[in-house]
């Protein structure tokens, strides 16, 4: 896994995409099931649960296609690294891909998407683009 969990969690829904698999399998932790969460409930991912196995806790990721078999996700882009954090306040968030995408930005009200924190006047740390 290495030092960047989210990275990681990124990367294993990215890979899974690509090889046009049903669900993927993650290890769990608060903020990848608050980022899994945001993530379905903007439509870029199935169902999302929390499975324990083998006395070990994952987080269990359902995926989206369109009919064509195309992924819903085109991409996913780590933003804010454990060496470069990256902050922003409400009025600088930036749009991904001219508004047709989402970042997902770590606030003090939880992981939102970018037009929620507009909205709520609020900035934070920008964890991932997705469009």
């Amino acid at each position: 896994m290495g030092t960047d969990p989210i990275a990681d969690f990124l990367c294993r829904i990215r890979n899974a995409m690509h090889a046009r698999k049903d669900r993927v399998e993650a290890p769990w932790s608060r903020l990848k099931e608050a980022v899994a969460k945001v993530l379905q409930e903007e439509g870029f991912l199935g169902e999302c649960a929390v499975v324990e196995e083998n006395q070990k806790v994952v987080l269990r990721l359902w995926l989206k296609y369109d009919p064509k078999g195309q992924p819903i996700v085109n991409g996913l882009k780590r933003i804010s690294r454990p060496g470069r954090r990256v902050y922003v306040g409400a009025d600088n968030i930036p749009l991904v891909q001219n508004g047709l995408g989402i970042n997902l930005i770590s606030t003090s009200r939880g992981i939102l998407v970018d037009r929620q924190a507009r909205k709520m006047h609020l900035g934070g740390e920008v964890l991932c683009s997705v469009w």
